[in-house]
């Protein structure tokens, strides 16, 4: 098949490497100077992003003018470029990142009005006491009364943020409240960070259990493994709601999503399809039980010691026996060099840079390549689909922001005591669904998806 309307990257992609800073810059109010000014940032290395006009005088405009650079030195080679121009001023360098989280990124708000006396005695005192006295004789009333049914905690200890890695608890809060913002805006759920600073799965079991009555579910979030497969299975043990690791289980559903329609696109059977996954963390392990709970039958998996069979002694836990049991079932043995050889599928939950073109080129004809790594992927998706495979997707596409808000949220409304594999294949089904012509996935920011898989989950339970 022609492989040139298949060529899903991001258009970011370009930037995944990149900071963003925005230029306060003073220019002369004469035909060409722009041009220059951009001239002179490019010189530098550095993109431009967008360019908007903050002042005007009578011979002057000051434009803010975002800028895209790999390092703090090209950031300041381009300021120098700009000064060396005559009439052109650089006045500021502005970083729209951290004012963006000044002040944090959530914020609790009353959801009634507080206007007069009446309104203060119904809120509080002495109103409030009929509703805790009615919860008192009728517990299952807790939810309806109160906000805990649509509201959840985001757990971490900070062991694995994103693409840094064990950056503890403090370092981790900018990207709970992330989570926190999307879980509001795409599904309407409320959603409280827990950091918890300890790495002793106990303490964190123990602590999560303390405060669970306060909410509806609970999401563990960047807690490393082998770790966090313990602290999952013991709370979903001890608790009668919902408990979704989303480095596991989201990762998993928007993979699972894209799969099905690559699939059905390149017309193969999910029986015979063979599948490499490189990286066996958190997400690697979740990806590969759920590809498999959907029905496909040939996958190796691989750490950075090559491929887990049963039988391996190197650099093996508890985890990875469990999965060698029921993967690799020929015991392929070697790196990833070796095990992409012949694949239809590569899935990299990984490291940067791990793929070669060669690698790709060594793949099944049609094959696919999924590399997820953050911020920078295994291979990016352009040097992929070069090397021959008909269909590729960064992390970028496949962001776990397309399933949980809705997982969340379809659970929530169905007052569901778990989230089971039977709801995560019927989410990664509603987004498959939702993808337009030419897409695997749908665009993040529809919030058409997220009602559709809310809807999904719902009806899953």
């Amino acid at each position: 098949m022609e492989r040139t309307h298949q060529h899903f990257e991001n258009t970011s992609v370009k930037y995944a490497d990149m900071v963003i800073k925005t230029l306060r810059v003073r220019i002369e109010d004469v035909p060409g100077n722009l041009g220059k000014v951009a001239t002179a940032i490019g010189k530098s290395g550095a993109l431009l992003g967008d360019i908007c006009t903050h002042h005007v005088d009578s011979h002057f405009l000051t434009r803010d003018i975002t800028v895209f650079v790999k390092s703090e030195k090209m950031l300041e080679q381009a300021v120098s470029f700009l000064h060396r121009l005559k009439n052109v001023t650089v006045i500021k360098v502005i970083d729209e990142v951290l004012n963006m989280h000044r002040d944090g990124k959530i914020a609790i708000t009353s959801t009634i009005p507080l206007d007069n006396l009446a309104d203060l005695r119904k809120a509080y005192t002495p109103g409030v006491a009929s509703v805790s006295e009615l919860i008192y004789r009728h517990p299952e009333k807790f939810y309806d009364y109160t906000y805990v049914g649509n509201t959840i905690c985001i757990v971490t200890n900070g062991t694995a943020v994103l693409g840094l890695g064990n950056i503890g608890v403090k370092a981790a809060m900018p990207v709970m409240e992330g989570k926190a913002v999307l879980l509001k805006k795409f599904s309407d759920v409320n959603a409280i960070p827990i950091l918890i600073d300890s790495k002793d799965p106990d303490v964190i079991v123990n602590a999560v259990l303390a405060i669970a009555p306060s909410f509806g579910a609970i999401q563990l979030e960047d807690i490393k493994a082998p770790e966090c497969f313990e602290i999952e299975r013991r709370l979903m043990e001890k608790l009668d709601k919902p408990v979704f690791h989303d480095d596991q289980h989201g990762t998993a559903v928007v993979t699972l999503a894209a799969m099905m329609n690559a699939l059905k696109l390149l017309k193969k059977d999910k029986k015979k399809v063979k599948v490499m996954i490189n990286g066996a963390g958190a997400a690697g392990i979740a990806i590969c039980r759920l590809l498999m709970g959907w029905g496909i039958k040939n996958v190796v998996l691989c750490d950075t010691d090559g491929a887990i069979y049963n039988g391996r002694e190197k650099n093996m836990n508890s985890i990875k026996e469990e999965m060698a049991k029921t993967t690799n079932l020929k015991k392929e043995k070697g790196v990833l060099k070796d095990i992409i050889k012949g694949k239809d599928v590569f899935i990299g939950v990984s490291g940067p840079n791990l793929v070669s073109p060669a690698m790709i080129k060594s793949m099944n004809k049609n094959a696919v390549c999924f590399a997820l790594a953050n911020p920078i992927p295994e291979i990016f998706p352009k040097d992929a689909i070069k090397a021959g495979a008909a269909l590729a997707l960064d992390g970028r596409s496949l962001n776990n922001a397309l399933a949980f808000p809705g997982i969340f949220k379809g659970a929530l409304k169905a007052r569901a005591k778990a989230i089971t594999l039977g709801m995560k294949i019927a989410a990664a089904k509603a987004i498959a669904k939702e993808a337009k012509k030419g897409e695997l996935v749908p665009n993040q920011l529809d919030l058409k998806v997220h009602h559709a898989v809310t809807k999904a989950v719902m009806e899953a339970v």
